[in-house]
């Protein structure tokens, strides 16, 4: 016997230590595996840091592997902005349950996104490898139970950028075995972060690159279109008589919106600031206003529609709405300011095409903005580049406090023109006015009536006399079909019905649902805010029973299928086309 187990000593030695190589061989390849994967992607953050998060812990044998990433690397205040999570398919079918529901509360994330241990790392730079979640007093024990998902042992260490500044922290909670993290797990983890970290870093650069490249497009592509106006304009309007309101119609809720010609719109525009008072209250140079004007009118593109005589025409009936039902008594100066530039910059530098259609034809605004509302983000922009322009700002003499709530207020008005985000917030606002819990002195109250104005002054057409709207929807269809026709010869794809004008004799039926959804439930809530706006629904009324009639002729044999009114908590499968014009 004595002389067998040195034999047996032997052999288990060697057994333990092929398969200590082994895990470092594994290990090892893991990471270039990692490597690997770095060069195969660069473009996709969440791509980089998944693929990363897989091989730490299908190597680590954890339930759970998390990346946080900080939203300001320069500032004091450790705040994070992106979370990515991956849990393991090993874990138990309750805990992944647990999981999944407390991921739909939130509370897990949030948890996350706030607990101390990764608020710690990420300030000190320095690794926590804790053994025994509850019995570390850093551990947040209340959180962990209210998440659903228990930690027994957590190891979290700092990323790294190239210029060794903390961009986030990564961590990974309870081995599957049981047992806690080692050392040998501890540095195996480091090592994957730092790839994780320069994976993170040349995809963060990438994304800089690619968004300066578009918005050197953008730019290129605005100067190459526009121009300021020219100082011959600006004296031409400085020395013109501006006519009365009365002499121009301006108040009237019923305003022909083709009366006026480019001019005369730009003199009517300045008679408005002068008649809501803008100009004394906010010491505006008169100069400097005839030139924002003429140069907002040069930055609208010749376009069937969202051109410089609908902006004018949005800010016409925001103007009278404001006059005739008393709004101006109401709202701040401020306030009122806002939405008035804003409705004159809605819609600046419009391409004739849709949200939609930046999205999938992948333009540099899309890729610019990156989000749902990007034409409504490029219009601000360009609000603000003109305002910045010299001799072009109009806020010049405002103080720094009202200045900053303007810009806010601005930008709140021209955002609210996305027909998506109203939908987001009118439920909210029907819901007010219904119940008569409306209060103009609640900020947020008055922030969604404002929105509503701005969309109720946008959709205006359809609160005009019938000739004037029909003429404007006419409008609105035809830069609809030259959409469809580049959807159908550039990105090859068939147009919805209202971009489709091989489909053009639906547009009666289309134009119905538009009122029934959209337009008739917002006019009847801004009537229950105040009765002067009655006329407004009364021409919605009328125009749709025009509609109604063209439709019924177009199906003869068909008995009407359009009961009155029929206002719908969302859209209708017909109209969700026109939600992102």
């Amino acid at each position: 016997m004595q002389m067998y187990l040195p034999f047996c000593g032997i052999a288990i030695s060697n057994a333990q230590i092929f398969a200590a190589s082994r895990k470092e061989y594994d290990r090892s390849r893991a990471l270039l595996e990692v490597v690997n994967d770095l060069f195969e992607e660069q473009t996709d953050l969440e791509k980089v840091v998944k693929k990363i998060m897989h091989r730490a812990q299908t190597l680590l044998k954890c339930e759970r592997c998390s990346v946080l990433l900080l939203e300001d690397i320069e500032s004091p205040v450790v705040k994070f902005t992106k979370s990515f999570e991956l849990l393991s398919p090993k874990c138990s079918a309750d805990a992944e349950s647990s999981f999944k529901d407390s991921l739909e509360k939130s509370s897990y994330s949030d948890w996350l996104i706030n607990n101390s241990i990764a608020e710690l790392v990420a300030s000190t730079g320095l690794p926590v490898n804790i053994s025994d979640a509850y019995q570390d007093p850093r551990f947040d024990a209340e959180a962990d139970q209210f998440s659903g998902f228990h930690i027994r042992s957590v190891l979290c260490v700092p990323i790294w950028n190239s210029n060794h500044q903390i961009i986030g922290v990564a961590q990974v909670l309870n081995r599957l075995d049981g047992k806690p993290f080692d050392d040998a797990d501890q540095r195996l983890f480091e090592a994957f972060v730092i790839f994780c970290g320069l994976g993170i870093n040349n995809t963060i650069m990438y994304d800089q690159v690619k968004k300066s490249w578009a918005k050197q497009s953008v730019a290129l592509d605005v100067l190459s279109y526009h121009a300021t106006c020219s100082k011959a304009e600006v004296d031409k309007f400085k020395a013109a008589n501006i006519p009365l309101v009365s002499e121009l119609a301006i108040d009237d809720i019923h305003f022909d919106d083709f009366s006026l010609d480019v001019d005369e719109m730009i003199t009517a525009a300045l008679r408005m600031f002068m008649e809501l008072g803008m100009v004394q209250k906010f010491k505006i140079d008169y100069e400097t206003l005839c030139r924002w004007l003429l140069t907002v009118r040069k930055n609208y593109r010749m376009v069937l529609y969202h051109n410089w005589r609908h902006a004018f025409n949005v800010c016409q009936l925001m103007f009278a709405m404001l006059t005739t039902a008393g709004f101006q008594e109401i709202l701040t100066d401020t306030e009122i300011l806002a939405v008035i530039v804003g409705c004159l910059c809605h819609d600046l530098d419009h391409r004739g095409t849709n949200n939609a259609f930046q999205a999938k034809s992948g333009s540099a605004l899309s890729q610019l903005y990156g989000t749902s509302a990007t034409l409504e983000h490029h219009h601000f922009n360009h609000a603000v580049m003109i305002l910045q322009s010299e001799g072009h700002n109009i806020f010049s003499n405002l103080s720094s406090h009202q200045y900053s709530d303007l810009m806010q207020l601005l930008k709140q008005s021209i955002l609210a023109t996305d027909i998506t985000l109203h939908f987001e917030r009118r439920n909210e606002f029907f819901g007010l006015v219904s119940k008569g819990d409306y209060n103009w002195n609640v900020k947020n109250h008055r922030d969604i009536f404002r929105s509503m104005l701005m969309t109720a002054c946008d959709l205006g057409a359809a609160t005009k006399p019938w000739e004037t709207s029909r003429q404007v929807a006419e409008l609105v269809t035809s830069e609809f079909f030259e959409q469809g026709d580049r959807e159908r010869a550039e990105l090859k794809l068939t147009p919805s019905a209202i971009f489709d004008r091989n489909r053009k004799d639906e547009l009666p039926r289309l134009q119905l649902e538009w009122i029934d959804n959209i337009c008739f439930p917002l006019y009847e809530t801004l009537v229950k805010i105040n009765g002067k706006l009655k006329p407004m629904l009364d021409s919605v009324i009328v125009n749709r029973a025009k509609w109604d009639d063209m439709h019924q002729k177009r199906l003869p044999s068909q008995e009407s299928n359009a009961s009155f009114p029929t206002p719908a908590s969302s859209p209708q499968p017909a109209t969700e086309c026109l939600l992102k014009t």
